[in-house]
């Protein structure tokens, strides 16, 4: 039965008329297929059908072999063309758009993509293209003479930049974390005595490019116990407004690891000035110890004007041995309400410039790392500036200030 069906569906010679063997013989001789393209197309039986066409009436010679070859490409030349001239017209589209994105990144958010990275994209398509120079100036317009004055000021400003990197690095030896906004306020002196031209926005972006940006660190760990049976004082600051040095002194404990042991920081600040006026490293938190900074504070006093001392409700702080020096030099206790370490941040926040911009690497052993906070807490005092200061040192407004108040006062007595 099937084989009945297959001579009854086989077409022959006769099926097809004169007009379609001509359309198809034209379309395989202006390239728009090949024959057995057309041959699958048309449903075409028989596996040269199509080829005795095109000997029988087509104009070209189909009897030589390297014609025959086209029998086997995957598309004519005809279709070759097509679909060039459609990836060509892609491609301009696509060129176009991206034109029209760097103008609008130009004209609106002021990046001069044109400007500034046309010199740079032609040296790395040089090198790894081989796209010729007098080729690539010639598609955008642009002068050899012109690119080649670019490479120069690149170069020139290179230089400069090397000069800033070798100034930072110097700046980072002695405060390792400064950050970008003080580290530029510290060498713009410097930059007007070298002739380098470069704008706080421009140092970012250098350092960044640089991988010189501090990257923060961010780690908390508590080392206050309030919950104690000795007596807490009230937090003096909340109605105290403070507009002198040595008026408020701040003071608090953080811990340092040195690769023996850990080891405990006991600092007291000027709240006015944010000088460190008192430290003591030692190996506990007893209260013999942390009183020591206390001590250093008082005995670096040039007033005697009255003082407060604010804290946490830590148990050293509330100790009759701390206490005892307090009162002993007139200085009123202030504390926090409860465990509330806002109430005391300027404290902390000293703690972290210490951590997190000078001790930032592990000492061998306790004598290394308090000969390290030493110089740490002078480098502080004296050169490191203060946002909250108006990029002065601690020192400097520390020392101009108490003259001031000095000198008012003597007005004022006499």
């Amino acid at each position: 039965m099937k084989d009945k069906e297959n001579k009854r569906d086989r077409r022959s010679q006769r099926d097809y008329n004169m007009a379609f063997k001509l359309a198809v013989v034209s379309q395989v001789e202006k390239g728009e297929m090949t024959y057995r393209q057309a041959q699958k197309n048309y449903g075409i039986q028989g596996r040269s059908t199509v080829l005795v066409w095109l000997r029988k009436f087509g104009n070209l010679d189909w009897s030589k072999p390297n014609l025959l070859f086209m029998s086997k490409s995957k598309e004519t030349p005809a279709q070759t063309i097509k679909r060039l001239e459609k990836e060509l017209a892609d491609e301009q589209l696509k060129n176009k758009i991206l034109n029209t994105m760097i103008d609008i990144s130009d004209s609106q958010y002021g990046t001069q993509i044109r400007k500034k990275f046309f010199s740079q994209t032609i040296f790395r398509l040089r090198q790894e293209a081989g796209i010729s120079l007098c080729k690539s100036c010639r598609l955008f317009g642009i002068s050899r003479q012109a690119f080649y004055q670019g490479q120069n000021r690149i170069a020139l400003r290179e230089s400069e930049l090397l000069k800033v990197r070798d100034l930072v690095i110097g700046i980072r030896m002695e405060m390792p974390r400064i950050g970008t906004r003080k580290l530029y306020h510290i060498l713009c002196d410097q930059f007007l005595q070298k002739g380098i031209k470069i704008g706080r926005d421009a140092f970012f972006d250098y350092l960044r490019r640089e991988k010189l940006l501090v990257k923060p660190i961010k780690s908390y760990t508590k080392t206050t116990f309030s919950k104690h049976w000795l007596h807490k004082y009230d937090n003096l600051l909340k109605e105290c407004k403070i507009e002198r040095p040595e008026q408020v002194y701040v003071s608090d404990i953080t811990y340092i690891k040195s690769q023996q042991k850990t080891h405990y920081l006991s600092l007291v600040t000027d709240a006015y000035s944010r000088k460190i006026v008192g430290y003591k490293l030692s190996d506990d938190m007893n209260a013999e110890s942390v009183v020591q900074a206390l001590k250093m504070a008082v005995r670096s006093r040039k007033s005697v004007l009255p003082l407060i001392h604010h804290s946490d409700r830590g148990l050293q702080y509330c100790s009759k041995v701390y206490q005892n020096v307090l009162a002993k030099h007139n200085i009123k206790p202030s504390m926090t309400d409860g465990y509330d370490c806002y109430q005391n941040a300027l404290a902390e926040r000293i703690n972290g410039i210490l951590k997190n911009e000078f001790l930032i690497y592990k000492c061998q052993d306790g004598a290394t790392l308090e000969k390290l906070i030493k110089e740490s807490i002078i480098i502080y005092n004296t050169k490191r500036p203060h946002l909250s200061l108006m990029m002065k040192t601690p020192n400097f407004i520390h020392e101009k200030t108490s003259q001031e108040s000095l000198a008012g006062l003597c007005k004022f007595l006499l």
